[in-house]
């Protein structure tokens, strides 16, 4: 059992937020978008919040480490793929996103099983930004072609693939770091 902590539970609420933004998303009622919209921004709000909670009460849980990025990533890939149904967004933009974003995680996972910990960088954060962004505007503007909102499309994809980039070439020093301990190490 995980501690229910405030920011456990916002992590929670994120989760079962999924489902509630998919259906305002592709079923047909009237101000689904709006409402898509209210339940994107409130998740995106406990996102910061979550982490600032425990970090300023000294609440971080296991838990917590594990699931805030995965329900980060829920709500990016299922508002992602719920739009690509609604031909809002390209699939390929969708395509590329998951794919940072599995593959971060599966690096991750690699790295801690290797005792090395890869923890979110400037880029990773500033991606997070720049992805609630696009993905509001997908779903609150009246035009998903608009220039604007193509032109935050655009720069989340940019910023997604450099900043998993980031996260790889910075796995791959630390992995260099450490075998040239390990054998001084030894000596």
């Amino acid at each position: 059992m995980f501690p229910l902590n405030l920011p456990n539970a916002l992590t929670l609420i994120r989760i079962l937020l999924v489902p509630v933004l998919v259906v305002a998303l592709t079923v047909e009622t009237p101000g689904g978008s709006t409402i898509a919209a209210i339940v994107f921004a409130a998740a995106a709000l406990t996102d910061g919040l979550d982490g600032y909670i425990a970090r300023s009460r000294q609440a971080i849980t296991t838990f917590g480490k594990v699931m805030d990025p995965v329900a980060d990533k829920l709500m990016i890939a299922a508002a992602l793929i719920s739009l690509v149904s609604l031909d809002r967004v390209a699939g390929w933009v969708a395509m590329v996103i998951i794919a940072r974003e599995f593959a971060v995680s599966g690096l991750r996972i690699a790295a801690g099983q290797q005792g090395v910990v890869i923890p979110a960088s400037a880029l990773g954060k500033l991606k997070t930004i720049v992805q609630v962004a696009a993905v509001l505007a997908l779903i609150a503007a009246n035009d998903a072609d608009a220039v604007w909102v193509q032109a935050l499309v655009y720069a989340m994809v940019l910023v997604t693939v450099v900043s998993g980039a980031d996260y790889f070439l910075n796995f791959r020093r630390k992995l260099e770091q450490a075998a040239r301990s390990e054998p001084s190490a030894q000596s």
